[in-house]
């Protein structure tokens, strides 16, 4: 399966994932060396190397509790069909977390399509925005973004240059200016300018809780008034590589906004793309992009049966 033509397909998006791929296959391959059947040591084993790819223990535990129901149904399992099985229950777990959402990445016939982007820093918001608007402009589309990012220098800087990378147009004011403020000039020009989207980034700052949710909630109203049904989506972004802290990120941004997908980025350098799936999971979020690489293209329009596949086949 493609990427629904939406992004270019450079490579197959495994190649970005290999790490990831060899610590399951490597897990498995071990756990089931030399059986002949599924028994109760196996599923400790197979428990075991799903754990240690980041899934997550819930999630694991989920996954296998299904398989122990199928080897009691079936009777019979093969250490062979292992991989297969993985690959339909993950999907599945993956499909679960994504019931009602598009298929489609954006709903372009709500425009301005305005995308709210949150998350820690460093995990690469700046650079996925980046990266999306340059998709998005190669598609064809007008893209706005806002530099809602007001706290940090080096952020307003660093999406200055994805701007002009990419062609598009940014609103931004001075350092320590409201965030709220931008983001609303942003929309109103996006609206004047007639553009198809709007991306708006936000700081990533977690040592005050309260704040960050305040100030989210802030952005959201005065986005709102502008654009009554607006932001149409909130994009959460994580740092693959980071693993189980993937989790609490995820946990501490569902309680400061409403979290409607997930970008999952760095997961060429990382063995632990299995945070991918446990997330999806935990949170019923679902995936919409992965970034598997430094390459404009890197950033993938998630797909879930491809990612799986990328790392069980």
């Amino acid at each position: 399966m493609g990427l629904l033509n939406w992004f270019k397909k450079s490579e197959d998006p495994s190649d970005g994932l290999q790490k990831t791929k060899r610590s399951i296959f490597e897990k498995l391959s071990y756990a089931v060396a030399g059986k002949s059947v599924i028994d109760d040591e196996v599923l400790d084993s197979i428990e075991e190397a799903l754990i240690a790819s980041d899934i997550g223990v819930d999630t694991t535990q989920k996954i296998i509790e299904r398989l122990e129901e199928r080897v009691a149904r079936d009777k019979f399992l093969n250490p062979d069909e292992i991989n297969e099985y993985l690959c339909q229950e993950i999907e599945q777990i993956l499909s679960d977390a994504a019931d009602g959402a598009s298929s489609s990445p954006f709903d372009f016939s709500k425009k301005p399509y305005v995308i709210m982007v949150v998350g820690v820093n460093g995990v690469g918001k700046t650079t996925t925005i980046g990266k999306l608007a340059s998709q998005l402009k190669t598609q064809g589309k007008k893209v706005v973004l806002g530099a809602a990012d007001t706290f940090r220098a080096a952020a307003v800087d660093q999406l200055v240059i994805w701007a002009e990378r990419a062609g598009v147009d940014i609103v931004r004011q001075q350092m320590g200016s409201d965030p709220a403020s931008v983001a609303y000039d942003a929309v109103t020009s996006a609206v004047a300018k007639g553009a198809d989207v709007v991306i708006i980034d936000t700081a990533g700052r977690l040592h005050n809780k309260i704040g960050l949710m305040n100030e989210l909630t802030k952005i959201k109203n005065v986005i709102g008034r502008v654009i009554p049904d607006a932001p149409h989506e909130v994009l959460l972004v994580i740092d693959g590589s980071t693993g189980q802290n993937g989790f609490l990120q995820a946990k501490e941004f569902a309680r400061a906004t409403d979290i409607s997908a997930l970008a999952v980025t760095k997961l060429d350098g990382s063995a632990k793309g299995g945070v991918v799936i446990g997330i999806s999971d935990q949170f019923h979020i679902p995936v919409k992009f992965i970034g598997v690489g430094e390459r404009i293209e890197d950033l993938k329009l998630f797909d879930k049966k491809e990612f799986v596949e990328s790392l069980f086949i």
